[in-house]
């Protein structure tokens, strides 16, 4: 007796196959970015460098510190600096990964939210511009911290920069969050209070970054902008995880 050969998966079926592998492909994009950003910026907390051997256990200066404590500061924690600056290297790709895939998967579901996903392209490819120059003026900052005994005045000019480029950064980080949660919502992807939480927190940064000045200055006025940083790298876990889990 004759068996009867087990029939290929239909196309709609690959297709669908296929749709849910991109999808988790995003979020775990999503995640590992989110966790390469916070390991990022952990790099800068005295206690963690220490721990790591990169660093003498103080914590990165603030814009309006003395140039002097800007100066000791990297030329004591070049380890630290160096593991924060190269994550860049991964952050860059992966926010790029991310917020294309994420206008893949909203325009295959109908198109629903595709102009919220375009705008989040569009901003996610100008943040990771801004932030090229974020990092090379860091780098030139560390550069020339090994060699100096005092600050000069080019020292103090690209560290100017530096400080600069990092509060223009604020509002393409906000526009992006903001595109990605509407677009992610509009399709059905995430929850509502998802949405919410990327319309606050991006509104933050914008408004942190209209401060351009002040925080270039040293103002208190950044801590607004961590706060919608702190909450974008929540709504990527979380997105992420519900993209992975096939969910929405």
């Amino acid at each position: 007796m004759r068996t009867q050969k087990a029939k290929p998966p239909a196309r709609e079926d690959r297709q669908v196959l296929d749709r849910v592998s991109t999808t988790r492909i995003v979020g775990g994009v999503a995640v590992a970015y989110a966790a390469s950003v916070i390991v990022q910026n952990a790099m800068f907390m005295g206690g963690v460098a220490q721990l790591l051997g990169l660093g003498d256990g103080t914590g990165a200066p603030t814009y309006g510190d003395p140039l002097g404590e800007v100066l000791t500061y990297h030329a004591a924690n070049r380890g630290a600096v160096a593991v924060a600056v190269g994550l860049e290297a991964l952050n860059l790709p992966l926010l790029l990964l991310f917020v294309t895939g994420l206008q893949g998967l909203v325009q295959r579901r109908g198109a629903a939210g595709a102009d919220w996903s375009r705008l989040a392209v569009a901003a996610g490819a100008t943040l990771s511009a801004i932030f090229a120059l974020v990092i090379a003026t860091h780098i030139a900052v560390v550069l020339a911290a090994d060699g100096l005994a005092e600050p000069t005045p080019a020292f103090e000019l690209v560290w100017q920069i530096h400080a600069a480029a990092f509060a223009l950064a604020l509002p393409a980080l906000g526009a992006t969050f903001i595109g990605a949660a509407l677009a992610t919502h509009a399709s059905g992807l995430t929850r509502p209070w998802q949405r919410l939480l990327g319309v606050a927190g991006g509104s933050l940064l914008i408004l942190a970054g209209a401060g351009n000045l002040a925080i270039a200055d040293g103002s208190p006025l950044v801590f607004v902008g961590v706060s919608g940083l702190a909450a974008w790298l929540v709504w990527l876990v979380v997105t992420g995880r519900r993209l992975i889990r096939g969910q929405g």
